[in-house]
Parts: C-alpha cells; sequence; structure tokens
C-alpha cells in the first residue's frame, strides 16, 4: 500500500514578468509552471487546486470570510517513513501575557509647544 504526504501552497497572485510571456494569462502561467517545476524537483507531484474558506478579523471585533486559492500536491513516502507534519495541532499557539506594573520612565523630553494659532472660524 502507498503512503503519501502532502503539501499545500498558497496559489501565485501575480504573473512572472519574461520576454516570452508578453500577456497577463501567460505570466500568470509561467508563475505556475515554475512553482510546480520547483516542487516537482523535490518529488512533489501537483494534485488538485481548491478554493477554500477562511475567516479573517475585519476590524476590532469582526470578522471576515474570504476565499483562499491553494494549490495541493503529494510525494510518496518511502518504505517506513513517517511524515512530518508543518505544524503541530498539539501545541497552543502562545498567549499574550499583559504586563502591569508603572510605566517605564520616558525617554528624553517633548518638545516645548508654543502659544495656539487663533483659528480663522474665532474671528
Amino acid at each position: 500500500m502507498l503512503r503519501y504526504e502532502y503539501k499545500v501552497v498558497p496559489s501565485p497572485r501575480k504573473g512572472e514578468k519574461s520576454r516570452a510571456a508578453r500577456t497577463t494569462p501567460e505570466r500568470f502561467a509561467l508563475a505556475l509552471t515554475l512553482l510546480m517545476n520547483k516542487l516537482g524537483q523535490d518529488g512533489w507531484e501537483y494534485l488538485r487546486a481548491d478554493a477554500l474558506p477562511c475567516d479573517e478579523r475585519s476590524g476590532l471585533t469582526g470578522t471576515k470570510t474570504t476565499f483562499q486559492n491553494m494549490l495541493v500536491f503529494r510525494r510518496v513516502l518511502a518504505d517506513g517513513a513517517v511524515a512530518e507534519p508543518a505544524l503541530t495541532q498539539d501545541r497552543a499557539p502562545t498567549e499574550f501575557k499583559p504586563v502591569l506594573g508603572a510605566a517605564e520612565a520616558p525617554v528624553g523630553s517633548a518638545p516645548a509647544l508654543g502659544p495656539a494659532k487663533p483659528s480663522l472660524a474665532a474671528e
């Protein structure tokens, strides 16, 4: 039985400049070709492209859903090899811990401010 490991990468968003690729579709195709050939040299086989939903922050408290274009690759694992996960799900992300106490002493002095200029509306 064959065992695979998978790699998911974002699709290119811009084309690659080249003298041979003059139009936007040709430049985008060149960017995809370069990416696929680079991964293919490492044994990754292109499997498919997916547009997947991704929840993002919007403002201070809101969220919005966007769709990300992803390319899926796979390669055969050698006998007895175990795929290493890129990110481990069992580790909790580091949390922000606020530091309470007195503020640090200011560095330097603030510039002197002169008198306020009369506004045109006051006249």
